[in-house]
């Protein structure tokens, strides 16, 4: 499996697994999550998403620099394929890419029902900064520092 950027190749089948992989939190959450609504075209065109790709798309990473801080805006791997390491694989590609660019810290949010994913995010080293309603979202800010060269 490699992870590179997406190119406009890749939107459909981005698309499908955010679908799938929210797909299943609409109920819990009583409304569709926050990544379903994204123009995966857009981001892909402004250099935002890479892929996990093991003779296809099996997952992605969308990040975001801010001021100090790599913002994980959302990760996605499809349903098919998870419980593979290709998350976690994503996940330390946005260490890496932290860290190559100088930042200090990576950032995320979660809904405060996806307790899968907040489990996950405890166990590679996040804790919670903050609990917040922001866009009808019962939302859980995360962080991690990172040690930087």
């Amino acid at each position: 499996m490699q992870i590179r950027p997406a190119d406009s190749g890749d939107v459909a089948t981005v698309e499908r697994i955010v679908e799938q992989a929210y797909g299943v939190y609409v109920g819990r959450i009583g409304m569709r999550p926050g990544p379903m609504g994204d123009d995966y075209g857009q981001r892909v065109k402004d250099g935002l998403v890479s892929v996990a790709d093991d003779e296809g798309v099996v997952g992605l990473i969308v990040l975001i620099e801010e001021p100090g801080a790599l913002l994980i805006e959302n990760v996605a791997v499809d349903p098919s394929r998870q419980g593979e390491g290709i998350g976690r694989a994503l996940l330390a590609f946005a260490e890496a890419e932290a860290v190559r660019a100088g930042l200090a810290r990576l950032v995320l949010y979660t809904h405060e029902k996806m307790s899968e994913n907040l489990a996950l995010y405890a166990r590679l080293g996040y804790t919670v900064d903050e609990r917040r309603q922001e866009q009808g979202f019962a939302r859980v800010f995360l962080s991690k520092r990172l040690r930087t060269v």
